[in-house]
Formats: C-alpha cells, sequence, structure tokens
C-alpha cells in the first residue's frame, strides 16, 4: 500500500509540474491583460518514429534532435485512424471519427486547400460493396454542435493559420482560418494578437517516395535497418533509404521554421507540437491499424526548454484540441472528446486506453477497431473474411511495393512477409507492442493472456457505445442520411438587424457559423479569404459595405448577402430590397 501511494504521489506531482509550466510561463501581463502564448502545430506527413529522440538515429536529423531536447517528447502518440483524411478531421474537430462520420479515408473535392466547395453528386444509392467501394465524392455533415475547434481560438482574439493541407473529409468553413493559404503564416498575425498556425510539411509523404526517385539520396541503403516482415534485398533497401532521406529534408525546413520565430522575436513565446499526421508509408505501416500504422512522433516544446524530457503518458490525436484551447486559457467544450493533457484545465487523470479505427480506405472497405494501453494491442476484425493486404492502387506506385507483389505472385514470401498477405484474418488479434513492436506474434489463443484480452475487449465495447461507432452504417446509406437525396443541402442566408448603431447577424440552419467583411469600398470578396468570424455584434463605423455569408459543416455555403451600404439616416440596400432603417 505504501508502495503504490509513492507511486501515485510521483504521479501526481510530475501532472502538477506539467500544469505549473502550462499555467504560468505566461502569466505575466500587459495593460492589465494576460499574454496568451503563441502556438505553432509543425506537422509533417507519414512518418513512424523513425527519429534519434526515439532510438533510430539512421537519418541525421540536428534541428529535430535541438527541438526534441528542449521538448515533452511523448513515447506513447497516436493517431485515430492510420491515414490522413480520417486523421486530420480527428485533429480539426476534436472528436473521434467513428462518432461523427469522418471514418472513411477521403470522401471529398476539397483534398488539399479550403476551396472547391462545390461537391459533385453521388453517382450511386446503392449499398457500398464491402469489398469494393464505388461511393462518389461528398463532403461529411458534422452533428450542428460541432466546429473547428480554431473557431473557439478566433473568437478568443487568436489570430488562425493553416499552410496549406486541410483534408478534413469536409470543407473547411471560411470562419476556421483567418487565412489559409499555401502562404499563410503567423507573420501576417497583428501585433497586438497572439496566434494559431499550423504548416504541414508534405515532404515525406507517401508520394514523395516516388515521385522523388530521380532526387539524390543522403542516406546510405547499406545503412538502414530493415523490418522483419520485409524481404531484405536492394529494392526494399532503396526504398526504405529514401524514406529516411526524404526525413533529412524534412529536418531542414523544421530548421528554417524554427529560425524565422528565433530571427522575429518569437521563439520563446511560442508553444511548439510537432507531430506526424499517422505512420510511416512503406507498405504495412500507413492504412494499417498496427503499431506502424497508428504510433506516431510528437513532441511539445514550452519556451525556454521547461520541464523537458521523456513522457509515457498515453496521448491520443482526440485530445489535441481541447489540450490546445487549454493551453490557450479556453476551456474547452463539453462535446469534445479528447482528454486535456496540458494547461489550465489539464485533466488529474491520465489516459489507461486509446483507441483507433479502420474503415474505407480509398477505394477497399473494412471494418476494423482497436484499443491499445501501454504495452498491449488489441484487434477486432469486423470481416475475417477479407484479406489483411488491401491492393490499393495509389501506393503500387512504390517500387516496393511492387516487389512485394512479384514476390507474393512467384511465392517467394518469408513467413513474417507473407502474414500480410494472408487472404483472411482472425476475429481478433492482441499484440506485445513492447516484445514485438512488429506486431507478428499474435497472443489471442495463449491462455497466459486472458485476463488482458478480457480487459481490452471490454475496454473497446464501452468505447464503441460511448462514441456512438457509425462503422455499422453503410456508407451509401450514411450519405443518404447527410445528403438526402443525394444533393447536397445548403446553409441558409443570414438574416442582418440593425439597431443602435449595431449590426446582428443570424442564420436559422442549426450549427451554422457565420463569416463577414466590412470594406470602405465596394469590392467582390474572395470566397476563401479575408473573412472575420461572427461572434458578437459589429460595431457601426462611418461608411462601410459589409458582405456576409454563413456555413454549417457539410453543407454548402449560404449565398453570400449582397453589399449592404451603412450609413446612419439612410437608406439600407439589402440585395434588391429597400429598407428604411428606424
Amino acid at each position: 500500500m505504501k508502495k503504490l501511494q509513492m507511486i501515485f504521489n510521483a504521479k501526481m506531482l510530475s501532472l502538477l509540474a506539467l500544469l505549473a509550466v502550462s499555467v504560468n510561463l505566461f502569466g505575466n501581463t500587459q495593460k492589465g491583460k494576460t499574454t496568451k502564448p503563441n502556438i505553432l502545430w509543425l506537422i509533417c506527413e507519414d512518418i513512424s518514429p523513425y527519429l534519434s529522440f526515439y532510438g533510430d538515429s539512421t537519418a541525421k536529423t540536428p534541428n529535430l534532435d535541438q527541438l526534441a531536447k528542449e521538448s515533452l517528447v511523448f513515447t506513447n502518440c497516436f493517431t485515430t485512424v492510420g491515414v490522413c483524411a480520417p486523421s486530420r478531421a480527428t485533429l480539426i474537430t476534436g472528436m473521434y471519427p467513428t462518432s461523427v462520420g469522418t471514418h472513411h479515408m477521403r470522401t471529398a473535392i476539397d483534398a488539399m486547400g479550403w476551396g472547391r466547395r462545390k461537391y459533385r453528386r453521388v453517382n450511386s444509392k446503392k449499398a457500398v460493396d464491402i469489398k469494393k467501394d464505388t461511393i462518389g465524392e461528398y463532403a461529411t455533415v458534422l452533428p450542428e454542435y460541432v466546429k473547428c475547434f480554431s473557431e473557439y481560438l478566433r473568437a478568443e482574439g487568436y489570430y488562425c493559420t493553416n499552410n496549406y493541407k486541410t483534408d478534413y473529409n469536409f470543407a473547411a468553413p471560411v470562419t476556421a482560418w483567418d487565412e489559409n493559404s499555401t502562404d499563410a503564416s503567423w507573420e501576417d498575425c497583428p501585433e497586438e494578437k497572439p496566434f494559431f498556425s499550423v504548416f504541414t510539411d508534405l515532404i515525406t509523404h507517401e508520394s514523395q517516395m516516388w515521385t522523388r526517385r530521380r532526387y539524390p539520396m543522403t542516406v546510405n541503403p547499406d545503412s538502414v535497418p530493415v523490418p522483419p516482415y520485409f524481404p531484405d534485398d536492394s529494392i526494399i533497401r532503396n526504398d526504405i533509404a529514401r524514406h529516411y532521406s526524404n526525413i533529412e529534408v524534412l529536418d531542414e525546413r523544421i530548421g528554417k521554421k524554427i529560425q524565422a520565430l528565433k530571427d522575429q522575436g518569437l521563439y520563446d513565446n511560442t508553444i511548439i507540437f510537432f507531430f506526424s499526421d499517422n505512420g510511416g508509408p512503406l507498405p504495412r505501416g500507413k492504412r494499417e491499424t498496427l503499431e506502424t500504422g497508428l504510433h506516431v512522433p510528437f513532441t511539445v516544446r514550452f519556451p525556454k526548454g521547461v520541464n523537458a524530457g521523456k513522457v509515457e503518458e498515453l496521448v491520443s490525436f482526440v485530445d489535441f484540441a481541447p489540450t490546445v484551447l487549454s493551453l490557450a486559457g479556453i476551456k474547452p467544450p463539453k462535446h469534445l472528446q479528447g482528454q486535456v493533457f496540458l494547461g489550465e484545465f489539464r485533466s488529474l487523470n491520465t489516459r489507461s486506453y486509446v483507441y483507433g479505427s479502420g474503415d474505407r480506405f480509398d477505394e477497399y472497405t473494412d471494418k476494423i477497431r482497436v484499443v491499445r494501453d501501454k504495452r498491449y494491442l488489441y484487434i477486432r476484425n469486423y470481416y475475417p473474411e477479407l484479406p489483411r493486404y488491401k491492393d490499393v492502387g495509389y501506393r503500387k506506385k512504390m517500387p516496393m511495393m511492387k516487389q512485394l507483389l512479384k514476390l507474393r505472385n512467384e511465392g517467394k514470401l518469408s513467413d513474417n512477409t507473407a502474414l500480410w498477405f494472408q487472404t483472411n484474418k482472425p476475429k481478433e488479434e492482441l499484440y506485445d507492442c513492447i516484445a514485438d513492436p512488429g506486431n507478428l506474434n499474435n497472443l489471442i489463443e495463449d491462455s497466459h493472456y486472458a485476463e488482458k484480452v478480457n480487459e481490452l475487449r471490454s475496454a473497446l465495447d464501452n468505447w464503441i457505445v460511448e462514441v456512438g461507432d457509425m462503422g455499422s452504417i453503410p456508407e451509401a446509406t450514411m450519405i443518404e442520411q447527410m445528403w438526402p437525396g443525394n444533393i447536397q443541402p445548403q446553409t441558409a442566408q443570414t438574416d442582418i438587424s440593425i439597431s443602435n448603431k449595431e449590426i446582428s447577424l443570424s442564420c436559422s440552419t442549426k450549427g451554422s457559423s457565420i463569416a463577414y467583411i466590412l470594406s470602405d469600398r465596394m469590392i467582390r470578396p474572395d470566397l476563401d479569404s479575408g473573412w472575420q468570424l461572427y461572434f458578437e455584434p459589429i460595431e457601426l463605423e462611418k461608411t462601410k459595405y459589409l458582405y456576409v455569408m454563413a456555413n454549417r459543416i457539410g453543407y454548402a455555403d449560404s449565398k453570400v448577402s449582397e453589399t449592404l451600404l451603412l450609413k446612419i439616416g439612410q437608406k439600407i440596400k439589402i440585395g434588391s430590397q429597400l429598407k428604411d432603417k428606424k
């Protein structure tokens, strides 16, 4: 009992130390106001913890190494889905993909940026073929209470930018970001505001395995580690070396971002997150619900490197949104499903489990749910009759994927490699991720682990009920529910009310957000930039033109209200109607 009490006290001291760091670092005041921290997300694509501060020094990454020395290095961080679009939907909403309908891999035309918000109708009303998905493009309609969490930051005075990938399974509403483009940066932030800036670097993305094939490699193929589930030949080694070489380029780019912060005097007033959106790009990594698909690197640097060190607690991507709000001193809304792990509203209870899912990956559909504690990974396969390997066309551009398929067809794969190509899979799997990081030895039938299996089964069952898992709904049916008649619903036009030299805006569409632009002259507003988030009445100053639009996530934008000439004592023109101002 005494030993348990000592362990508990040590955990509490650690939690309180982290809490003190994130609450007090920015407690200085200016003109009686608390200075809020800047927050920067440096996101890379498709890497597992293949970095020196996780024990893999193959790639030389001096900039990331230095950042890690000054950071909290989270050793147990996991995405919710091992591929980008559902993963990014989690990050921006603070909701599990399976609970809001964003669990399939890419649904929309808006794959990269926030524009192109006109979606085609879904081509088929038929139920999804579980073996091959024929679903057309659509935007996920989120529950009315779900917003991009950056809206909460904007409402509290943050200048929010995204450069440039969104890929949320819905088009980012104009209310989500002050600036969202390839040019978006903290550098345009007004001096009086703190910023939240997101940068995504594509250099380590899966596609760079073949598009950069003519670039010189900085990592020698003879020096790379070859996982036990791959054959050891020159083609495999070359692709592994290409990935590590891309990581070295990423390091250079991260170094330039950090230097820019330093040059502008912002480095020690900025909290820096570094992480990957999902696991590594090699076959049997990305898209998998194994360790290789879900486990990602993650570091958080506080100014002056305060409290840097390893953190072993479990963290999920669903925790990021409420944690950023907490770091900004904003109490997270109750509907967010993540757990705050830093900041003013940090939970004093650490996670026991993280959860993941796998549904449609590009043209192939399955249904898999997973739960992991600090050591064991439990997998539930709802369609054991389907193969583990999904013959996704996109990744067959990779030389080593072609080589694996060639060896499979020739019957030359080792047992470890052949596991991935089994024509079916067990209903349940259990892996010891410390003793077996490659997840090759399924312990589900070993009686020594019966208690652990029952524990994780129960945890997964409870989570599925708690989040309202939508995975049992065929995708075509889900689309019909979101888009009746397979036609995208549209947000109602904004109502404008003027009284006492103030404008109030409202929209009858439940869950909608409203954006506006004020201008001294008549303009043709860009539908993708310049919009301010409306959250309180606007005070009239002199003569201005007002442009208004509204959006609910997954709906088409409302029509932009035509120019409204604001001049006290004059008539106000709204579209083709004339109204006397009273």
